[in-house]
């Protein structure tokens, strides 16, 4: 039996994503990730504004008059999401955790490419596979994703990231979209990443917390990372102590953003407390613009 908070939890996500889907990003995953190609569907009457490129000229010159040739798009297309459910995910002090965050851009991305009629799949990883879903089609299925992100409880508490890709590229043979969900705090990944996205279309999907970046000024302050379980305590009133917590937040930030730009990898960047919605759209707008030129 499903618990019904943990229902009613699933169900409020879908109904705020679907809306999001739908006044948002309507149309904006379609344009960003085209099918396999296009398939020959019928013939028509030429019409003005027509491409003349599409003139089919046998059937044309049978008929007397000019035809076109028209095409229908062959789309399924998998999307995989590889989701980091490590206990830094656990965390966050603007208005929402990130694990939260995380549950939300997977239910838009999902809902998303189920109504292109795409298939979904799911692997979460901490430090090891905590769970596996195989890509399937339809809003039961994407309501299993959901309820999966929402109810696991992991087992490990660090992040390896290597092991999710050889995970994933061994059990997902067809290529495939791959949203890879984490806030990347792991080492020594970008041979694994560089060959995923040789056969997939790799997309790496980055989530912070404000206090990541900067420290608040509260004096003493104890700290615990949450997966090596490792306890500091900091004087947080100390301008020196701030600046250095900026200093090595902002390198891990570069690390990150160079190993994606060696690997080719797109880069969506999400905050917790601010509108993710922002971050997709801006993602399918530059996809986008990358296919039309």
């Amino acid at each position: 039996m499903i618990p019904q908070d943990l229902l009613k939890k699933v169900r409020r996500i879908e109904l705020r994503t679907s809306r999001l889907v739908d006044d948002v990003l309507a149309g904006g995953y379609h344009s960003a990730f085209k099918g396999k190609g296009m398939e020959f569907e019928e013939v028509r009457h030429y019409q003005i504004g027509d491409d003349v490129r599409t003139i089919d000229w046998n059937v044309s010159a049978r008929f007397g008059e000019p035809f076109v040739k028209l095409f229908r798009e062959e789309r399924e297309l998998t999307v995989m999401l590889l989701v980091d459910v490590s206990q830094s995910q656990h965390f966050g002090t603007h208005k929402q955790f990130k694990d939260e965050l995380v549950a939300e851009i997977c239910a838009t991305l999902s809902i998303s490419a189920i109504r292109n009629n795409d298939k979904v799949g799911l692997i979460c990883f901490s430090d090891r596979i905590e769970a596996y879903i195989p890509p399937r089609k339809g809003t039961k299925h994407v309501l299993r994703v959901i309820r999966e992100l929402l109810a696991i409880e992991p087992k490990g508490s660090g992040t390896d990231i290597s092991g999710a890709l050889e995970f994933f590229y061994k059990v997902q043979k067809k290529r495939s979209i791959v949203f890879l969900v984490s806030d990347m705090q792991d080492r020594s990944w970008q041979k694994p990443l560089q060959i995923a996205n040789r056969r997939h279309d790799v997309v790496a999907v980055r989530t912070d917390d404000k206090a990541e970046q900067e420290l608040p000024n509260v004096g003493l302050m104890r700290i615990v990372d949450p997966e090596t379980q490792q306890m500091r305590i900091l004087d947080t009133s100390s301008k020196r102590v701030r600046n250095a917590w900026s200093q090595l937040a902002a390198e891990r930030k570069i690390a990150v953003e160079q190993t994606l730009q060696r690997c080719n990898v797109d880069q969506i960047h999400a905050k917790t407390g601010e509108p993710f919605t922002n971050a997709l759209r801006q993602f399918f707008r530059r996809r986008e613009g990358r296919q039309t030129t």
